[in-house]
Order: structure tokens, then C-alpha cells, then sequence
């Protein structure tokens, strides 16, 4: 249990740090007495910043506590679906994610989190419109997160030109964002275009740890360049990095250097 005094200190810490946000939280909140409010923030808050370093059970017990003092507030449950869905709980992450919908229809982040979340788990016709309607809102300060969301709905239908659309509209609004540079580093690769994947992987690693799957990439890459040396150096990358990896048994098996 968080003692009280910590429980000050965090509530005023700027709620800026909230990776998800929601616009409407606000209307919500203000049926509520002071006290009340700020308990759930706090909680919230805390589950929040739980979640950013994946120590998922103390953000579940934060978040749980926000939920029962105000089940209406959008926040919490977009929240709350983004924990479950990272415990790999589908029927509860996606029970939270239709009430937040529900709650705040206009919600972009909702929008991103549920269109997401969706395509993941095979409803790809739902998600892109929830995806769709996240990247038109002019509330949303960070549509490149839902254009990548988006491309990468489309990828996973095999629609290969209509994902590489989406990436590179949302490189065009943000030229660093890694998971975009990552996924334009792949389907350059895979359509043959050694040199621009060789080239998004620079982009990439500049902005971003390796990890097995770029690393993966490269090698490949590297490999159909010709440059064998280079080659050479991602796989010893990924057998001391990512030893475990399915990309690092697959590079142990490569003899041709």
C-alpha cells in the first residue's frame, strides 16, 4: 500500500507524465467531490507510471483502486485495457476498452488504443474505422501514432502498399518515430530495396535500441548487399543480445559469411 505522504507527493507530479490521455476526463471528474477525485488521479496516475515500467501487478492494484472510485472515467478505463491487454487478459482488455469507447466515442486515444487493440486480434474492419476516425480528429497532437497503428493493420491483411502509405505519412509528421522507421525497414527489405532498408535501419538506430527483429533485418540486409563482414557483426549482435530469440537461432544456422 502507498503511504499518504507519497500519495501528495505524486498527485503533483504534472499529469503530463500519462501516456494515455483522454480530453474528456475532465467533464467526467467534476461531478465528483475534490477528495474523491484526487484519490483516483493519484491511483491512476500511479497505474499509469507502473505500467511504463512494466511492473504490471502494482499498476493492477493502483488501477483497480481508481476503477472502483470512479468507474465512468474514461482515463482509468482506457487504462485499465491497456493493463490487461499487456497480462494477456483479451476478454477483460477489451471489455475496458468498449466501456472507455462508450464513454468518450470522440476520444482519440480510445480511438488509437481500441483500433489497435482490434486489429490485432483479427476485427481489422472495426479497428480501422476507430483508427480512421483518430487520425481526423484535429484534437490528436500525435496522429503518427494511429497512422502507424493503421499501416499496421494493413500489413497484417497482406495490404502491403496501403501500410507503406500509412508509415510514411506518419514519418512525414514525425521523421524519428522508431516503430514506423522499424516497420518501413522491414517492407523495404522483404519488396527487395536493400538500400532504403539498409537506410531506415539508420534512422531507426539513431532513435532506438536494436532489437531482434531489426537486427534480423539487417543481417538480411547486409547479406543481400553482399556485405558479409557487416553481416557478420548483426549476428553476433543478436546471439549476445537476444541469445533466446527466434531470429538469433535462425542467424545460428547461417554458415555463408
Amino acid at each position: 500500500m502507498v503511504q499518504p505522504n507519497l500519495l501528495k507527493t505524486l498527485f503533483r507530479w504534472s499529469l503530463a507524465l500519462l501516456v494515455i490521455t483522454s480530453l474528456s476526463s475532465c467533464a467526467l471528474l467534476k461531478d465528483h467531490g475534490a477528495e474523491h477525485t484526487d484519490y483516483t488521479r493519484i491511483h491512476l496516475q500511479l497505474g499509469v507510471r507502473y505500467l511504463e515500467m512494466n511492473k504490471l501487478e502494482l499498476a493492477k492494484e493502483n488501477l483497480l483502486l481508481a476503477v472502483e472510485q470512479e468507474p465512468n472515467n474514461v482515463q482509468v478505463q482506457n487504462s485499465i485495457g491497456f493493463l490487461y491487454e499487456k497480462l494477456n487478459n483479451t476478454e477483460l482488455a477489451n471489455s475496458h476498452y468498449q466501456k472507455a469507447l462508450n464513454l468518450a466515442p470522440d476520444d482519440w486515444s480510445v480511438q488509437n488504443n481500441y483500433g489497435r487493440f482490434l486489429c490485432e486480434h483479427g476485427d481489422n474492419q472495426q479497428g480501422l474505422e476507430l483508427l480512421t476516425k483518430a487520425i481526423a480528429t484535429p484534437l490528436n497532437d500525435k496522429p503518427w501514432l494511429a497512422l502507424t497503428n493503421a499501416g499496421r493493420c494493413h500489413e497484417s491483411a497482406q495490404q502491403v502498399q496501403q501500410a507503406k502509405t500509412f508509415f510514411k505519412q506518419a514519418l512525414s509528421l514525425n521523421n524519428s518515430y522508431a516503430p514506423a522507421l522499424l516497420e518501413m525497414q522491414k517492407i523495404s527489405y522483404h519488396s527487395a530495396d536493400y538500400w532504403a532498408a539498409k537506410t531506415y535501419l539508420q534512422r531507426y538506430s539513431v532513435v532506438a535500441g536494436q532489437t531482434a527483429t531489426s537486427l534480423w533485418v539487417a543481417l538480411q540486409t547486409e547479406l543481400a548487399l553482399g556485405n558479409k563482414s557487416l553481416a557478420k557483426q548483426y549476428q553476433q549482435q543478436l546471439l549476445e543480445k537476444f541469445p533466446l530469440s527466434n531470429e538469433a537461432q535462425k542467424s545460428a544456422n547461417i554458415k555463408d559469411f
